[in-house]
């Protein structure tokens, strides 16, 4: 009789603790411990503990004791770092990416546990992929922490004032739990920063919060939402509420008023963006019943149309009991996966199932320079007090004892040692890479270094020369090229007439194509003759 096999998708909460619920089971019934195979596939072999990751920004919590190696926290599971590419619910199997192999890997199941979660939409906001740094992975918040220091080494040395205020400017999008604690962590990091930087000062730096709904932490009672937004103002912290993102590029953030539809635009290096987020693009792809994109499961945590299918965690519409669905929170997650595995095992073993039933307990959220709010059992808090019942709750939830003992002497080191302000250069910027430009932005201008070549992949753009227009280009065509051919300065300004999307190359693998590939630079200067014929300019000056 073969073995039958519990697939589980997904390396968060819901899904790592499904796993580790359901090994922890399995020692108690050896026989069906050895009927039975379980399999986790995950994209990380840890697991992130997110609601500490603002912390990783800050420093006041180093980075690897925010994350616990999935094989201690579910010993015995078999793990795939992978990428889930689809899933066939008819045919009952699961395709994953290729690992160092260039081959798919395809697993069948008996049961298949979604817990995938969900993600940043970058669809919705143009711009939002090529420039905005999301905030959900470890990863996120290395990439940030490391951008804001290198904003701050610009600016102390940026001679222009316009583009100074542009760099020490940071933009969060999200006024929810993510978006809250990121910028009231960013802001209490930056002002103890800049104490190493003497041309900055605290007054130097704008932070910036956008909420598309009424009011911040609209998860929270209103009278600990309020206490939080009088509290961050009183920072020096603007909240702009009743304001959606709309747009994003390299140097502006352009927001939309949702009941005036009247645009502003912010101008920024930095825009941290936690909204808005999407289900996985995989369940999307299935026949799962779904409510708003999420997997529809009973109060058992089973599929309501396709038996043997399980889900929880974001990506489930999990009723609560008590007259909703449950919220996208770690504590729901946790609970649904001990009821999970509890069921999934009850279907093998046949033995009954429960239901899920499930309150909350309280819900926490960090302001940064050691305050913070809280609604624990129906009982609300705010300041120090609520700061350190954060702390305290958070370090007792973090899995695994060494993760707790190295978190809460971070926290020790914290009150005596200044934070660290170095930057590590983990985040390698793609050679090829994704850009957008807003209506009027300009691409570089007339004098500047020529280190990149650009595809336009929509959009309008136009080419002034000396201060006159002498054309425009568009989808389809290639700008820049001549100050690459010719290794000088641009001799043109480009910028978009309309919102514009283009895919961009450095100068050096540029370079690399043009003396490696047969017929490239033949194939580049005949371009650039073309370009020079359409806009009717005789000598090759004009760099487009």
């Amino acid at each position: 009789m073969e073995k039958q096999r519990i697939v589980i998708l997904g390396g968060g909460f819901g899904g790592v603790y499904t796993a580790s619920e359901l090994m922890r089971r399995l020692t108690r019934y050896h026989k069906a411990k050895a009927d039975l195979e379980v399999i986790l596939v995950s994209e990380e072999n840890y697991i992130t503990f997110q609601p500490l990751l603002s912390e990783v920004v800050s420093g006041a919590v180093e980075q690897l004791h925010v994350i616990s190696p999935i094989r201690r926290i579910a010993p015995g599971v078999q793990l795939y770092v992978r990428r889930v590419e689809k899933i066939d619910v008819e045919n009952k199997t699961v395709q994953l990416a290729p690992g160092l192999t260039p081959r798919s890997e395809t697993i069948s199941y008996d049961h298949l546990v979604i817990a995938l979660g969900n993600q940043l939409a970058h669809h919705m906001v143009p711009g939002l992929y090529e420039h905005a740094i999301p905030f959900k992975y470890l990863g996120d918040a290395l990439r940030l922490r490391n951008h804001i220091v290198q904003m701050l080494e610009e600016a102390s040395v940026c001679q222009d004032p316009e583009e100074r205020k542009r760099l020490l400017t940071f933009t969060v999008a999200g006024g929810g739990f993510s978006g809250v604690e990121c910028i009231a962590e960013m802001d209490d990091f930056l002002k103890k920063a800049v104490r190493a930087f003497p041309n900055i000062g605290p007054g130097d730096l704008r932070m910036v919060l956008i909420q598309s709904a009424d009011r911040i932490l609209p998860e929270m009672k209103e009278n600990l939402a309020s206490y939080a937004d009088k509290l961050l103002r009183k920072r020096g912290i603007e909240i702009l509420i009743g304001q959606r993102l709309h747009e994003v590029s390299a140097d502006r953030a352009i927001m939309l008023d949702k009941q005036t539809k009247v645009e502003q635009t912010i101008m920024t290096r930095t825009v941290v963006a936690t909204v808005p987020v999407e289900p996985h693009p995989v369940i999307l792809d299935t026949p799962l019943e779904k409510e708003k994109g999420r997997v529809l499961v009973s109060d058992e945590m089973e599929s309501t149309s396709h038996p043997g299918v399980w889900s929880l965690g974001d990506c489930a519409a999990v009723p609560s009991g008590e007259g909703y669905f449950s919220p996208p929170t770690a504590q729901y997650a946790v609970r649904q996966a001990t009821l999970c595995a509890e069921n999934i095992l009850g279907t093998v073993l046949g033995k009954p199932r429960r239901q899920f039933k499930f309150a909350g307990l309280g819900k926490l959220a960090s302001l940064g320079a050691r305050s913070a709010v809280a609604e624990v059992f129906g009982f609300t808090f705010s300041g120090f007090f609520a700061w350190v019942m954060w702390r305290a709750i958070y370090v007792g939830k973090m899995p695994g004892l060494d993760r707790k003992v190295r978190v809460f002497i971070d926290w020790l080191k914290d009150f005596f040692l200044p934070r660290d302000i170095t930057q590590l250069n983990v985040h390698n910027e793609q050679n090829v890479r994704r850009e957008h430009l807003a209506a009027g932005q300009t691409l570089f201008h007339q004098g500047d270094f020529g280190d990149r070549l650009y595809f336009v992949v929509s959009g309008k753009l136009e080419i002034e020369l000396d201060g006159k227009i002498v054309g425009t280009t568009g989808e389809g065509d290639v700008i820049g090229e001549l100050a690459l051919l010719s290794h000088i300065a641009r001799t043109a300004t480009v910028r978009a007439v309309d919102p514009t999307d283009l895919v961009s190359l450095p100068k050096d693998a540029f370079d690399s194509i043009i003396k490696y590939v047969p017929g490239a630079a033949d194939a580049m200067a005949e371009i650039h003759q073309e370009r020079l014929k359409k806009l009717q300019i005789e000598q090759p000056t004009a760099d487009s």
